[in-house]
């Protein structure tokens, strides 16, 4: 199959390739988001060699996995490497013999699966970067990973050295809406926008959960196939999800499982008072991975700063499996089919949709026509309405206006009533008041299928519909 959408990786991969320099790119970003394939196909008629690391497995497989590894690529039978250095010595010899001058490309994947304690990886590829790589001119080195707070911490940021010695970084984020549906079209499956964006609220824009779509289902069917079935690919995903990018996850899946519970989020103070732990420590470091992994997002309260923290679980299986799958009675082949068009669960698809949206914001922007204006993504709870409050998702413009958005999922048009209207004005009153902001406050619909003509139109000044989030 071809790279579907990736446009701006594409571009750096590009640029690399006509560098005419030597080039050392790190590849993240969350497991089963397609980094691997990106690579490969791009660079498959400039590849030399590849690796894979291989999870919780010992150093000596590993050696001998690069020794197969090496054997395939350059014909030849390799002595048994005894360590790192003695295999990165062999790659370099490997690659000094190579008659051809064109660009070459090496890439070892998985590069937190071979660096475990005490391997002395990165020490060796530290050595084969500055004393070889980097003086040759037709060489790009990739390193890919899925555990994108390990590549942070001992690649990119390394104070060793490796410090400031990546050329070029690519944080692949999940496919957008758009994506998916060329994604579909590319695989001959036909599925209409709502059909895509109910898919794309349950397993998010991930390629890999993407490609077990089978033409001629519903997404109904398509999500019993995946997690209810009897023998469905997905039905184990979780613990082996957290399991494979983090050492000793117990503390991850103990946030996971408190942010599931909240789906505005929960302040920093909130959560350090549930884990019955102190700021700072192994708590912070859980949070920052999580985040850096793409599990979570961290987002400011509009009149708070860093204290006014609050903590989302923004990953679309995750939830989903939170929620509807872990304890569900399994199998069952119509799980969904005979649920999800009851009234409980189609208010789970409007709370779904709003994260869909958060994840959607330079559609939005480009919707309001504000692409080219800097913008704050903030949310915002009213500390004396009664009952309280809150707007999920604020854009802060630089051009004086702060847009206060509303998301409703419906297969028809939404209809504001004089009920609904009067709520949205005591939302945008209620703000007003408690922030003392002196920037013009806008109401923006974020309706998927837009508003019916006879709706209050009442203080909206903008309607983004779901076409528009497929830009």
């Amino acid at each position: 199959m071809r790279i579907i959408g990736r446009r701006r990786e594409q571009e750096t991969l590009q640029g690399c390739l006509e560098s005419g320099k030597p080039e050392f790119i790190a590849v993240y970003g969350r497991r089963r988001v397609g980094k691997t394939f990106l690579v490969r196909e791009y660079y498959k008629d400039s590849m030399i060699f590849s690796l894979t690391g291989a999870v919780r497995t010992p150093l000596k497989t590993q050696l001998r996995n690069f020794d197969e590894a090496l054997e395939e690529w350059s014909g030849k039978q390799q002595d048994a490497a005894h360590d790192w250095f003695t295999a990165f010595h062999q790659l370099k010899d490997y690659i000094k013999h190579l008659r051809h001058h064109r660009r070459k490309v090496i890439f070892i994947d998985e590069v937190p699966w071979l660096a475990t304690q005490r391997s002395g990886f990165v020490s060796a590829l530290d050595h084969f970067w500055n004393s070889f790589a980097s003086t040759r001119e037709d060489l790009i080195l990739v390193i890919c990973g899925s555990a994108s707070s390990w590549i942070i911490d001992n690649i990119i940021n390394d104070r060793g050295g490796l410090h400031n010695r990546i050329t070029r970084q690519i944080w692949l984020e999940p496919f957008t809406l758009g994506d998916c549906e060329l994604f579909c079209q590319a695989k001959g499956i036909e599925l209409n926008r709502t059909q895509i964006a109910q898919l794309y609220m349950v397993l998010g824009g991930i390629p890999y959960y993407l490609d077990y779509l089978e033409r001629g289902k519903s997404p109904e069917q398509i999500i019993d196939a995946l997690f209810f079935a009897k023998g469905a690919p997905l039905a184990d995903e979780y613990p082996n999800l957290y399991a494979s990018l983090f050492k000793n996850p117990e503390r991850h899946l103990r946030i996971i499982s408190l942010l599931s519970q909240r789906q505005s989020g929960v302040t920093q103070k909130e959560l350090f008072a549930a884990l019955k732990a102190k700021s700072g420590g192994s708590v912070s470091k859980a949070l920052l991975e999580l985040e850096q992994c793409g599990f979570i997002r961290r987002y400011r309260d509009f009149t708070k700063t860093k204290q006014g923290q609050f903590y989302q679980l923004t990953d679309f299986y995750t939830i989903f499996y939170h929620k509807h799958i872990k304890d569900a009675s399994r199998p069952d082949a119509r799980y969904w089919q005979s649920r999800s068009h009851k009234g409980g669960w189609n208010a789970w698809y409007g709370l779904a949709f709003e994260r869909l949206c958060a994840t959607h914001m330079d559609q939005i922007k480009q919707a309001l026509g504000i692409s080219g204006v800097s913008t704050s993504v903030l949310g915002w709870r009213s500390s004396t309405a009664d009952p309280g409050v809150q707007i999920d998702l604020i854009i802060k413009r630089d051009d004086n206006i702060v847009d206060l958005c509303e998301a409703k999922f419906t297969t028809k048009p939404f209809a504001v009533d004089a009920s609904y209207d009067a709520e949205l004005l005591y939302k945008r009153e209620t703000f007003y008041e408690e922030t003392d902001t002196n920037k013009a406050v806008h109401l923006v619909m974020i309706s998927a299928s837009g508003l019916t003509p006879s709706s209050y139109r009442g203080m909206i000044q903008s309607v983004v519909t779901l076409d528009e989030l497929f830009l």
